[in-house]
């Protein structure tokens, strides 16, 4: 660089001190883009971190999605396997009540045949003892009528 003397160099220097404040300035806005630069990479990589995070929140989202239609499905199925178990529980023991009605009507018509045969064995019984009476009569009737007869 060359230094100026005389009469020009007062009219340069209003020229030369305002070229040093632009190059000085040209030297802040260099890095000041620098800076910039470096700050709009890390938000880049901060932007891709978070776009692939919320990929992944929405894989995990869908996911859990599934997972909770599965469950409502199992939480249905076992409802409905409840009621049935609810709806036999009932039935189970209206046929349990019906069972004891018909083991107790049972008893009671077994009870009513012991009773029956036991007066059908009294009556063959009084049968037999009345077979032999009129047997018996016969025989003294025609007893009667052999010895008229003879007579």
């Amino acid at each position: 660089m060359q230094i100026i003397h005389g009469p020009l160099a007062n009219h340069f220097l209003p020229l030369i001190q305002r070229m040093n404040a632009l190059r000085i300035e040209a030297d802040e806005s260099v890095a000041k883009v620098d800076e910039l630069a470096a700050k709009v990479k890390t938000l880049e990589q901060e932007n891709l971190s978070k776009e692939q995070e919320i990929t992944s929140l929405q894989h995990k989202n869908q996911m859990l999605e599934s997972e909770v239609e599965k469950l409502e499905g199992m939480h249905k199925d076992a409802k409905a396997a409840a009621d049935e178990s609810a709806q036999h529980g009932t039935q189970n023991e209206s046929l349990t009540r019906r069972l004891q009605l018909l083991e107790e009507e049972a008893e009671e018509n077994d009870k009513v045949l012991r009773e029956t045969n036991e007066k059908l064995r009294q009556t063959d019984v009084k049968a037999g003892h009345y077979e032999r009476k009129v047997q018996a009569l016969e025989n003294d009737r025609d007893q009667w009528e052999k010895k008229y007869e003879d007579m």
